[in-house]
């Protein structure tokens, strides 16, 4: 059925059309992979805030932007609505918990989360800042795991995902806010938005439908307007305030919010790396006083061939019992990273030199591979050596070893300052690997040392030349005088051709 709001979103409703007044209304931080790859973190379990009753609002209504606000942004999700009472129930009896399901749209001003400080109360609370409807799907007829949403903005899709890649299943949710929070009748759980959330303003409309493609069964879209706010907060309230990383997530992207790209490791720098030698970077970084970027003791296994990417990073801690137990097993650090593995990463393990447990395998290499992962780089063991050097992607490690994770390591975090083989390798470094080894540079000693580094690669190959003629390394090798006269002259006449 088609629903209209008893009262106007931007006054919260008093009683909404599908649900009535609930108790509460719990949403999920992050759940679908597509999502989780976009934020480039991930949580190994559930993570909640709460939003006002008074934020709910029904179909075809509006929902106000705060005045000198500019992030509003939607979040297209599917929402369940609880039947029966839920006290510490268990995931294989939680869906029985669940009357129902239909479309939402989690709505938040990025512009007041520095106010909020992590609860999202203002930000994600305001009045219509959560539509539901228009209809409900009835919970039992329906395959939580078969349901779709879409989002359309002004009539084009931008979001469209389904509840089978999500990595918290619904039951799981309900099962695990059920341990210590009573859930009741009407309850409201928003199950997250998958990647494609942006900005929206003043006019535009924003569709939201959920439905399940095998039966045909849909919510219908969920029709939401944006309109300008009259009313100013006052002076004694936290005024919106943004700056560009606020802005870099609520759009998606800093080139969605039309901000300048942060260092990237362009094609074009690719194509001169693959020609330098990993030596010959190192000499021109110790040049700048850079003696301390070499990971030591790792050695390719597959020899020949170049590894060139942006580092994310992975820690182990020492093996301990309690700590494994509560940190190795289910979606651990581990498995979550090489979850959000993207194009041109490269995976640095922290293993403290540790050889004698595996850091990684084929199953997870192979995950690495398909991600896009363009190498892995463990100062640690590598389980299914062979198998793993039969992969395309390089690996470079301290050697095979059969153990699994847990004899020697815990995995702890992701993506911060590791160490690796004694260097030093923070999230989004350049790493690049050959047979000699792998080097760390800091992006912004990349474009200079390369230049540099490509130079000196074609001084060398001259020096070669005319070592293979007969002449000797004195005063060649480094060049100096007539040596050095004479390749510049040379340089300088292939420069005018």
């Amino acid at each position: 059925m088609t629903t209209d709001a008893v009262r106007s979103p931007a006054d919260g409703l008093a009683h909404h059309p599908l649900v009535g007044r609930p108790g509460k209304v719990i949403a999920l931080h992050l759940n679908y992979p597509s999502r989780i790859a976009q934020r480039g973190r991930a949580l190994a379990r559930p993570s909640y805030f709460l939003k006002p009753v008074t934020s709910l609002a029904a179909d075809g209504g509006s929902v106000e932007r705060p005045p000198g606000a500019e992030l509003l942004a939607f979040e297209g999700e599917i929402a369940l609505v609880i039947g029966a009472t839920a006290r510490r129930v268990s995931r294989e009896d939680a869906w029985s918990h669940v009357s129902a399901v239909t479309a939402a749209n989690d709505l938040g001003v990025y512009d007041l989360r520095a106010a909020d400080k992590g609860s999202n109360l203002r930000s994600k609370g305001g009045d219509g800042f959560t539509p539901l409807g228009p209809e409900l799907l009835p919970a039992a007829e329906i395959d939580p795991a078969g349901l779709r949403v879409r989002t359309w903005v002004n009539g084009e899709q931008v979001q469209d995902d389904t509840s089978g890649t999500v990595v918290f299943p619904f039951a799981e949710l309900v099962s695990d806010l059920s341990q210590l929070i009573t859930l009741e009748p009407g309850d409201v759980v928003l199950t997250g938005t998958p990647a494609g959330s942006s900005v929206v303003g003043p006019d535009d409309v924003v569709e939201v439908e959920v439905d399940e493609p095998a039966s045909g069964r849909s919510t219908g879209r969920l029709r939401t307007t944006v309109v300008e706010g009259a009313e100013p907060l006052p002076e004694f309230s936290a005024q919106p305030a943004v700056d560009d990383h606020q802005r870099a997530e609520a759009w998606g992207s800093r080139e969605a919010a039309g901000l300048e790209p942060l260092f990237e490791l362009t094609d074009g720098m690719r194509a001169k790396l693959e020609k330098v030698a990993v030596a010959t970077l190192s000499a021109q970084l110790r040049k700048r006083g850079y003696d301390q970027l070499s990971i030591d003791g790792v050695r390719t296994n597959k020899p020949g061939s170049k590894l060139i990417g942006r580092a994310r990073t992975l820690r182990f801690v020492p093996a301990r019992e309690d700590l494994f137990r509560s940190h190795g097993g289910g979606y651990n650090a581990q498995k979550r990273t090489f979850d959000s593995l993207g194009p041109g990463d490269v995976l640095v393990v922290e293993a403290r030199g540790e050889r004698g447990s595996g850091t990684v395998g084929d199953i997870l290499a192979l995950r690495a591979q398909v991600r896009g992962a363009t190498g892995i780089v463990t100062d640690g063991g590598v389980r299914d050596h062979t198998a793993v050097a039969e992969l395309e992607i390089p690996t470079f490690s301290n050697g095979p070893h059969p153990a699994v994770l847990g004899r020697k390591h815990v995995p702890w975090d992701n993506d911060i300052t590791v160490a690796c083989g004694g260097a030093t390798v923070q999230p989004g470094d350049v790493i690049v690997g050959d047979d000699d080894g792998v080097l760390v540079i800091p992006p912004a000693l990349l474009g200079d040392v390369l230049d540099a580094a490509i130079e000196q690669e074609a001084e060398e190959e001259w020096i070669a030349a005319r070592v293979a003629e007969g002449a000797a390394v004195d005063g060649l090798y480094p060049l100096t005088g007539e040596w050095r006269r004479r390749y510049d002259a040379e340089r300088a006449q292939e420069g005018t051709r």
